[in-house]
């Protein structure tokens, strides 16, 4: 090939990246929908860290919420006298004890709504600056199949990012030890 023949080429290819560019870079302010991620990031994998199940109904910064911790029949060895959720310092927000319930859960799915089925009636504790919540139900909740949650209505706070709450409980027959049940890690967009 002649000079001329190639740089006739390499102008056509240079015109083709400046028409499709534009074309190429817009393409993803066309597609509106929102990905929600599979992968869920633990610092310290090898702690014992137990995963436990959670259901928010908004997760944008400053919205009126419902979270939902779930304790499913295999988060449950025996029955539980006492439930303590450590509530993370840099949630901020103002978390009131009459807008928590602890309850009989039905887990929703892809047809059904996550909720409380049942108000099981406990002593619900919040200390002052709102990182321990002490449920304390009037009777044991047994190790049987059904499910049960702590359900708590609050607005999120202002700053974004993933809140890890810790539950811990007591059990029927056992020293008033608390042991580790698991966390539940909540993002905010």
């Amino acid at each position: 090939m002649n000079k001329n023949h190639k740089k006739i080429l390499n102008k056509h290819k240079i015109l083709k990246f400046l028409l499709l560019s534009p074309f190429l870079i817009s393409i993803p302010l066309f597609n509106n929908t929102e990905v929600k991620s599979a992968l869920e990031f633990q610092w310290d994998q090898e702690s014992g860290y137990r995963k436990l199940k959670w259901f928010q109904k908004n997760n944008l910064s400053k919205a009126r919420n419902t979270i939902f911790f779930f304790f499913r029949p295999n988060d449950r060895k025996e029955s539980l006298l006492k439930i303590t959720l450590k509530i993370p310092k840099t949630f901020k927000t103002t978390i009131k004890e009459e807008k928590i319930r602890f309850c009989k859960v039905r887990i929703g799915g892809y047809e059904t709504r996550t909720k409380c089925i049942e108000d099981i009636p406990a002593d619900i504790e919040l200390n002052e600056d709102n990182t321990s919540l002490d449920i304390f139900p009037y009777s044991p909740i047994p190790s049987n199949k059904d499910s049960y949650a702590i359900s708590i209505k609050v607005f999120n706070p202002k700053r974004t990012g993933l809140y890890q709450f810790h539950s811990f409980g007591q059990y029927f027959g056992k020293d008033s030890v608390s042991s580790y049940l698991g966390s539940a890690t909540i993002l905010i967009d």
